[in-house]
């Protein structure tokens, strides 16, 4: 079974993006976050969605 939701480090190890990226994202209304107490939680399913939405690597262009 795997997570539904993570901790900002989480998705950022989970995403490869910069935690930087991650509040930027959240800032942009990219991706969506929600609140436990002080801990903010990212979809792992919106961060995949937004990666797979991200235009295809072209060498030499």
């Amino acid at each position: 079974m795997t997570k539904a939701y993570g901790t900002l480090p989480e998705a950022v190890r989970f995403s490869g993006l910069s935690r930087t990226a991650i509040y930027e994202l959240l800032k942009s209304q990219a991706i969506t976050a929600r609140k436990a107490g002080r801990r903010t939680l990212i979809p792992f399913a919106e961060l995949e969605e937004y990666l797979a939405s991200l235009p295809a690597y072209q060498a030499g262009a």
